[in-house]
C-alpha cells in the first residue's frame, strides 16, 4: 500500500521506494542510469572489498543504490547511496567527527555511504566516490547528506552541505557542476593541513608517551615510526602488482622464535620493501642500520600489559612492538592519505619527540620548518615541473615534499591529469629534480622514509656533508632552485649553507633561506659579503617571532637571492614584513587569529607585484609592510622595514582640530547637563 504525505514509514524498504520515485523524478531508470545492490557491477563488487589493509572490518554488504555513468579527468566517479529508516539514523558522529566504529557505520546513513566510498578507494580501483546518505520518518520528512570522497580515510571527506537533494545526478550537466564544487580550493587545501597537523601532533603525543611507557628512548622512537611505516607498505612489482602484502597488526602473533618473533618480522620486511624498491646497496645497509633498532632488544618482542593509548585497539596483552605497531597502523598509516599534501609526516613526528629527547633542540641546531612555510618558499620560487630542486640541509624532507607537491601539481595542469605525459612528467620529477645532502644519518633516514612515503622520490637523498660532496653531483645535477633552513648552530647562523647552494646553481637560477634574522645584522658579515660579489639579495621577509614556537622563540626572516648575478646596489630590495600572519601557536598547537590562510595567498602576491598587489585592504597596510630599499656591501642591512613618515600633514592637522573640536563640544554638552556655566576651554 502506497504512503502518504502524513503516513510514517515503518521499513526501510520504504525509504528505498521513496528513492526510487525521486529517480523516476528525474528520468533516470534502472539498470541503465542506476541499480540497486544486486546489480552492481564486478569491477565495483571488488572494489567494495577495499584491501588487504582494511578487510579487519566486518563485511557490512553493499550500498543501497548506485551509480556509475558520471566521469571526469581522474576516470568514473561513483556514487553510492545508503538509505535509513528515521532522521535519527542519518549520522552519528562526535567532536573528532563522524563516527567509523561498526555499530555506527551499520547503524547511520552516512557513515555507511563513507564507509562504502573509502573501501573502494582503498582498492586502488577509484579515487574519487560521491557518498549521499539519505534518512527520513516519511515522504514530508526526509534528509538527504552528500559528501564527496577523496581518500580512504573518514578524515578525506568534503561535506556539500548545499546539495540537500537528488538533483545534482539527473544528468552530465547537473553532475559537471556539482563536481566543479568538490574540487578541492586552496582554502580547502590549507583548512585541511591546518586541521591535519593539529590531529597529527595530539597522535603524536600519545604516541610518544606509549613509547615512553615502553622504556624506548626518545632518539629510537623517531626510527621506530618510520620503519614500521615501511613495514606496512606493500611490496610491489616492476609492474606495480602486489607481490607481498605489507604487514598488519595481525601479523605479529607474539611467537618467541628468533626468526619469527614480532620486532625481526618488522624489520625483514623493511628489508624486503627496500630490495623490491631498488634503493642502491650503500643507502638501503645505512638505513636498515638505524631500523635494526626494533629488533634488538628481544624483550620487545615479550607480551606485557596494555597501556591507556592502545587498550581500545587491541584485545589482550602482546607485545611492546606490537603495541606501537598497532597504534601507529590505526591512528598514522591508515590517516596518511587525509593529512595533507603538504605535509611532513615525519618532520610533525620528529618535532614532537624532540621536546622530549633533545629539550628545545637548540643544542643540536635542529628546529624543522613548519609545513605551510615549506609550501610558501617553494611557492615564492615559483617552482613548477620542470625545475631541479635542491636542500643542502635536508633534515626530514620538508622541503623537498612541499617542492615534489607543487612540481607533480604543475605537471598535472600542463599535460592533464592521468594522461601517458603527465605520468613520465611526475616519474621524472620524482627520479630526476629533486636532491637532498643530509649529514645526520638518523635525520637521512628519516628523510629517504619521508619521500617514500611520499610516492619515492628517494633516490636522491644523500648522507653525508654538503662540503665535501663530489663536484659532479652538483654539477650533473644542475639545480635551479635552493631551499634552506640550515642548522643555526652552525657558523655565522648557517648562512654558508645558502652561500654554498647558490654557487652550486645555475645562472639564475633562485634560492631562498630561513634563518635567524641577527644573519642578516651583522653575525654572518663574511658569507654575506661573498654573496653579493656573486649573487643578488631580492628580498627580506621578516616571519612571526613565535614561528618555531615551542621549539625555539627567535626572530627569523627568509632571504630571496638569483643566482650568478652580482648585487646591483643601484636596484632595491624588496623588505616584506609578514611578523603577523594570522596564526597564534600554543603548545596545544596552531590558532587561527586573523585569516592564515589569506595572508599566506596574498604574501606571494605581494611579493610578485609589491604595493600593486591585489589583496583585501583590509588585512593588510602595505605602505606600512611593503618597503623597498638599498643595501650596501657591508653584509648586515639585511632586516630593513618601511621608514616611518614623522612629519604632520595638513590631513593630520585638520583630524587634530577636529577632535579637539569634538572633545570641547562633548564636554559643553555635559557641563550643560549638570546645570554649570558651560564655560569652554576654547574661551581661555
Amino acid at each position: 500500500m502506497a504512503t502518504t504525505d502524513t503516513e510514517n514509514w515503518k521499513l526501510e524498504d520504504d525509504v528505498n521506494d521513496y528513492v526510487k520515485n525521486v529517480f523516476a523524478s528525474l528520468k533516470l531508470e534502472k539498470l541503465a542510469d542506476y541499480n540497486v545492490e544486486s546489480g552492481m557491477s564486478e569491477y565495483m563488487k571488488e572494489a567494495l572489498k577495499g584491501s588487504a589493509k582494511t578487510k579487519n572490518k566486518s563485511n557490512f554488504g553493499k550500498p543501497d543504490f548506485h551509480i556509475e555513468k558520471y566521469k571526469c579527468k581522474n576516470g568514473v566517479i561513483p556514487i553510492v547511496f545508503e538509505d535509513k529508516l528515521s532522521l535519527k539514523k542519518l549520522i552519528a558522529q562526535n567532536a573528532d567527527g563522524i563516527k567509523e566504529d561498526n555499530k555506527s557505520i551499520s547503524g547511520f546513513a552516512v557513515n555507511g555511504a563513507i564507509y562504502y566510498a573509502t573501501q573502494m578507494i582503498a582498492s586502488g580501483k577509484y579515487k574519487e566516490v560521491v557518498a549521499v546518505g539519505i534518512a527520513g520518518d516519511n515522504e514530508s520528512n526526509v534528509q538527504i547528506a552528500v559528501y564527496f570522497v577523496y581518500g580512504s580515510s573518514f578524515k578525506t571527506i568534503k561535506p556539500m552541505t548545499k546539495y540537500t537533494s537528488l538533483n545534482f545526478v539527473e544528468n552530465e550537466k547537473t553532475f559537471a557542476l556539482f563536481y566543479e564544487d568538490c574540487v578541492l580550493t586552496e582554502k580547502d587545501k590549507h583548512d585541511l593541513l591546518i586541521r591535519s597537523k593539529n590531529d597529527f601532533d595530539r597522535y603524536a603525543k600519545e604516541l610518544n608517551k606509549l613509547m615512553h611507557n615502553h622504556n624506548i628512548t626518545a632518539p629510537q622512537r623517531v626510527l621506530y615510526v618510520s620503519g614500521m611505516l615501511l613495514a606496512m607498505q606493500d611490496i610491489l612489482d616492476a609492474d606495480g602488482l602486489i607481490i607481498q602484502n605489507g604487514l598488519t597488526p595481525d601479523d605479529l602473533k607474539g611467537i618467541h622464535t628468533e626468526t619469527r618473533r614480532d620486532g625481526v618480522l618488522i624489520t625483514n620486511q623493511i628489508k624486503e620493501f627496500l630490495n623490491a624498491k631498488n634503493i642502491p646497496q650503500e643507502k638501503s645497509s645505512l638505513m636498515l642500520a638505524s631500523f635494526n633498532e626494533i629488533s634488538k632488544d628481544k624483550q620487545r618482542d615479550d607480551s606485557t600489559k596494555l597501556f591507556p593509548q592502545v587498550e581500545k585497539l587491541l584485545q589482550e596483552e602482546c607485545s611492546t612492538n606490537k603495541q606501537i605497531f598497532t597504534f601507529i597502523y590505526e591512528n598514522i598509516y591508515k590517516q596518511i592519505d587525509a593529512f595533507g599534501s603538504h605535509l611532513d609526516i615525519m618532520g610533525e613526528l620528529y618535532s614532537e619527540f624532540l621536546k622530549y629527547a633533545l629539550g628545545d633542540g637548540k643544542e643540536i641546531g635542529i628546529v624543522l620548518t613548519p609545513p605551510y612555510v615549506t609550501k610558501l618558499m617553494a611557492q615564492i620560487l615559483d617552482i613548477s615541473y620542470d625545475n631541479k630542486v635542491m636542500d643542502l640541509a635536508t633534515g626530514s624532507a620538508g622541503f623537498l615534499i612541499s617542492a615534489m607537491e607543487l612540481m607533480i601539481q604543475s605537471a598535472n595542469d600542463k599535460f592533464t591529469k592521468g594522461s601517458s605525459a603527465a605520468n613520465e612528467e611526475i616519474a621524472k620529477i620524482k627520479k630526476e629534480r629533486l636532491l637532498g645532502v643530509e649529514l645526520n644519518a638518523e635525520m637521512f633516514t628519516l628523510a629517504a622514509t619521508n619521500m617514500i612515503l611520499r610516492g619515492d622520490g628517494s633516490s636522491n637523498i644523500q648522507k653525508g656533508s654538503s662540503f665535501d660532496r663530489p663536484e659532479e653531483l652538483y654539477t650533473n645535477f644542475a639545480a635551479d632552485r635552493v631551499l634552506l633552513n640550515p642548522p643555526f648552530t652552525f657558523d655565522e647562523n648557517g648562512m654558508p649553507f645558502i652561500a654554498f647552494g647558490l654557487d652550486k646553481m645555475q645562472k639564475g637560477g633562485l634560492g631562498a633561506i630561513i634563518i635567524q634574522n641577527s644573519a642578516g645584522s651583522g653575525k654572518a658579515v663574511s658569507s654575506n659579503r661573498r654573496i653579493l660579489k656573486n649573487h643578488t639579495l631580492l628580498a627580506s621577509i621578516k616571519m612571526p617571532v613565535d614561528l618555531f614556537e615551542p621549539m625555539a622563540s627567535v626572530q627569523t626572516n627568509i632571504y630571496i637571492f638569483e643566482a650568478h648575478k652580482p648585487h646591483n646596489y643601484e636596484k632595491t630590495v624588496k623588505f616584506i614584513d609578514f611578523s603577523n600572519d594570522g596564526y597564534k601557536r600554543t603548545k596545544r598547537g596552531l590558532i587561527e587569529q586573523d585569516n592564515p590562510t589569506q595572508r599566506y595567498t596574498d604574501i606571494v602576491k605581494i611579493y610578485n607585484a609589491g604595493k600593486s598587489a591585489k589583496v583585501s585592504k583590509e588585512l593588510w597596510d602595505l605602505d606600512k609592510i611593503y618597503y623597498e630599499g638599498f643595501i650596501t656591501d657591508s653584509g648586515d642591512d639585511w632586516n630593513q622595514s618601511a621608514p616611518v613618515d614623522t612629519k604632520p600633514t595638513l590631513q593630520d592637522f585638520k583630524k587634530t582640530v577636529a577632535d579637539y573640536l569634538a572633545w570641547e563640544v562633548s564636554n559643553l554638552l555635559k557641563n550643560q547637563a549638570n546645570g554649570t556655566d558651560g564655560e569652554s576651554g576654547l574661551g581661555k
